[in-house]
């Protein structure tokens, strides 16, 4: 079984070493496919370093900076892997936690898998108030528009089969990912599992990106592809099991 994992990056000189040796720390066969989308810090020369070191990374560079949604795009068509998750370049989501997200794939249950940083009792950086004021807004509207019962729609941690994710047209360019894809695996009747996760978030000065116009394309997000998302009449097919002796790396 390969876990392959996909980790946008832009200008995250910071953390990306870091970042990059905790995913191939994991014990897992992992194939890490790093898009670098335009970065001016030096994050393109540590990865060229870190490709040199470690035979699991791929690297692949955008022309110029295009966003997070249009480097997922590009990442998840070069997966390989039997499962495909979502990284971010940063230290705000463990990869440590990645046995526990494939346990519902592994066991034939999912097709998706939600990491959740509102389920369980994980640790969790207190941060900003009106960041989850905002988060439980669009979860609200997003469970109300797909009809399921998320409890974090916006969650970083995403875990797919590769088949899945890379049957799905994704459109967004920027942190419109979320909401698009949210709605577009609701449509598709697909089987949908959250697990509990940590979550070490980071302050505006420590690199954190994301604000309230990504807020506001979020919700546009969701009413947009609610409309024009056909519903997907199928029944997902039960998976086998793999055999666990080929977890392990």
């Amino acid at each position: 079984m390969k876990l392959s994992v996909v980790m946008p990056v832009y200008n995250e000189r910071a953390t990306l070493r870091e970042v990059v040796e905790k995913v191939i720390s994991v014990p897992l066969e992992i194939e890490l496919i790093c898009v670098d989308d335009g970065s001016r810090d030096g994050s393109r020369e540590i990865l060229a370093e870190l490709q040199s070191e470690y035979p699991q990374i791929r690297t692949v560079l955008q022309p110029h900076n295009m966003g997070k949604g249009a480097a997922l795009r590009r990442g998840i068509q070069e997966a390989t892997g039997d499962f495909v998750i979502i990284q971010d370049a940063d230290l705000e989501y463990d990869p440590a936690e990645y046995p526990l997200l494939i346990e519902p794939l592994i066991q034939g249950k999912a097709d998706v898998v939600f990491g959740s940083r509102f389920l369980g009792s994980a640790p969790h950086r207190v941060l900003y108030f009106w960041h989850s004021v905002g988060n439980w807004a669009l979860t609200l509207l997003s469970n109300c528009l797909t009809n399921i019962n998320l409890s974090d729609m916006e969650t970083c941690y995403k875990v797919f089969r590769r088949e899945v994710i890379q049957s799905i047209p994704i459109e967004e360019n920027r942190f419109g990912f979320e909401p698009e894809i949210t709605v577009k695996v609701a449509r598709r009747n697909l089987r949908i599992y959250e697990v509990g996760i940590s979550y070490w978030g980071r302050t505006y000065e420590e690199g954190k990106k994301i604000g309230w116009k990504d807020g506001v394309r979020a919700l546009y997000c969701l009413l947009k592809y609610s409309l024009k998302e056909p519903r997907v009449k199928a029944v997902a097919q039960a998976v086998p099991a793999p055999d666990r002796s080929t977890i392990s790396r």
